[in-house]
């Protein structure tokens, strides 16, 4: 016979802290489980579903963001430890105008998505990439090596490449 036990949540414990912290330019301060994964804070709490949780375990990359310039995956991070960082989520990518930001285009252009559960995290780690980088390799071997903490099941990968090599151009004419 399966027992099930009712747990107490984190809340009824008090066990929650204050964190404030910047949200794709925005300044967020929320009281929240010290428990709570940063995933589940933003997908929950900030109502930010752009970023997708797969693995839980930070090796699919479905969740990854930008905390303070770098790519950082989201699901092996607590809410708490994001007091005072600077958080940039797939909602932050496109231009202001709505339009599509060249990385974005060039997936769409190259159809290096199919259900597109991984494309955020994709997303977000090329963007931090080129935003850290003046010169990316795009060659296959330095794009597969860029992208190899995403997992993708749907689409082979030679999409996906090609879309960061074709972004790697169009973002080099911007410059």
């Amino acid at each position: 016979m399966k027992m099930i036990r009712n747990l107490p949540s984190a809340n009824s414990f008090g066990q929650t802290s204050k964190v404030s912290l910047t949200v794709n330019g925005t300044n967020v301060e929320k009281e929240v489980s010290v428990r709570m994964l940063l995933s589940d804070f933003i997908r929950h709490e900030l109502g930010l579903t752009g970023t997708h949780v797969g693995c839980e375990h930070g090796i699919c990359g479905a969740c990854t963001v930008i905390i303070d310039g770098k790519s950082s995956r989201s699901c092996t991070l607590l809410a708490v430890q994001a007091d005072g960082i600077d958080l940039r989520t797939i909602e932050s990518v496109a231009n202001k105008d709505g339009s599509l930001h060249p990385i974005q285009e060039a997936f769409h252009e190259c159809h290096a998505l199919q259900c597109g559960y991984c494309t955020p995290g994709f997303i977000m780690n090329i963007v931090s990439e080129f935003e850290n980088n003046e010169k990316i390799d795009t060659t296959d071997e330095g794009i597969r090596e860029l992208i190899a903490g995403n997992l993708c099941r749907c689409t082979g990968y030679a999409n996906i490449i090609e879309a960061v090599r074709d972004a790697a151009e169009k973002l080099q004419k911007k410059r």
